[in-house]
């Protein structure tokens, strides 16, 4: 039997984006779908990185593709709900990082799903793994 994760509080996370739902991600059960957290995850996260700087999609020669992710669900939302991604770095390796993701209620005060991604940083011609860049290393030290 595995392993439930304790539901995360907002003080768990560094910094919060918000998240808007769509029709699209609810399903027959009315909810919003499994699947569409881990887009949640990755586009708070590359978000993030894009707005600072961190990441320019096309550009980039160094890049970080997502290796591994889950997610724990705690309680439905559902479209038209205004959500917030909280994010935190629970690992900071020398070709990697782990993320961990909360989506909250705006203004929620635990998680309503939560969960991890782990980039890997490559070189974009060769897709080898490299040493997470130094400004990129920086930034993400804050987060931990």
């Amino acid at each position: 039997m595995s392993h439930r994760p304790t539901r995360l509080h907002r003080s768990a996370f560094r910094l919060f984006r918000p998240i808007a739902t769509r029709w699209m991600d609810n399903d027959a059960y009315g909810h919003v779908n499994n699947v569409h957290y881990y887009s949640y995850f990755d586009s708070a996260v590359n978000g993030w990185l894009v707005e600072n700087g961190l990441l320019a999609i096309a550009e980039s020669p160094v890049i970080g593709l997502v290796v591994e992710s889950g997610c724990t669900y705690f309680e439905s939302v559902a479209f038209p709900e205004a959500l917030e991604a909280g994010i935190a770095v629970a690992h900071l390796g020398r070709s990697s990082v782990r993320y961990r993701i909360g989506i909250f209620r705006s203004g929620g005060e635990q998680a309503a799903a939560q969960g991890h991604f782990v980039h890997v940083y490559v070189d974009r011609a060769t897709q080898r793994p490299v040493e997470i860049p130094p400004e990129t290393r920086a930034v993400l030290s804050e987060w931990l």
